[in-house]
């Protein structure tokens, strides 16, 4: 895997993706793909781990460790490029164990430092997810700013945020 990164994040609640995606636009974030995503949970010792099966892309395996605020939070995640996803999913479902499937259909958008996902999750609705990648100190300085700017122009409430991911949301 590669080494450890960083991000600064926020996850919630929309009922309606359409003034989220007015909004971005306006603020100048620029359209970067629709991905759609199957992410098999497995158990851990400690964090979360997926494999996430990307439609038209190569599968990563993804370790990350965040807390379950309803908050700007720091999550830090390791991300391994699989090139033979059913027989890693099959190594790590036999040693492992699966917790669990979320599959999703984001729309990812660029802005600054910050990918935004607009994000229609099956069997549980639609979300909003800021991932203010830290690459710098400048980044940390910044980003909590960008990140208030973007729930200030979506209109994101407190009662929204999630703290939890969308496995924990499912119940797996």
């Amino acid at each position: 895997m590669s080494g450890m990164r960083r991000n600064i994040e926020l996850k919630a609640r929309l009922g309606d993706l359409s003034p989220a995606r007015t909004a971005v636009r306006r603020l100048g974030a620029r359209e970067a793909g629709v991905l759609v995503q199957t992410d098999t949970y497995f158990f851990v010792r400690e964090g979360r781990m997926k494999l996430r099966e990307t439609e038209g892309r190569s599968a990563e395996l993804i370790w990350y460790r965040r807390s379950d605020e309803a908050s700007l939070r720091d999550s830090n995640y390791r991300i391994a490029e699989v090139s033979d996803a059913g027989g890693m999913k099959e190594e790590l479902a036999q040693s492992l164990g699966v917790r669990g499937q979320v599959r999703k259909r984001r729309e990812l958008w660029m802005w600054e430092n910050v990918r935004i996902h607009l994000v229609d999750v099956e069997g549980l609705g639609t979300f909003v997810e800021f991932e203010a990648v830290i690459d710098s100190d400048a980044d940390d300085r910044e980003s909590p700013a960008r990140l208030a700017k973007l729930i200030e122009a979506i209109g994101i409430r407190e009662e929204d945020r999630i703290g939890q991911s969308y496995s924990d949301l499912k119940g797996i």
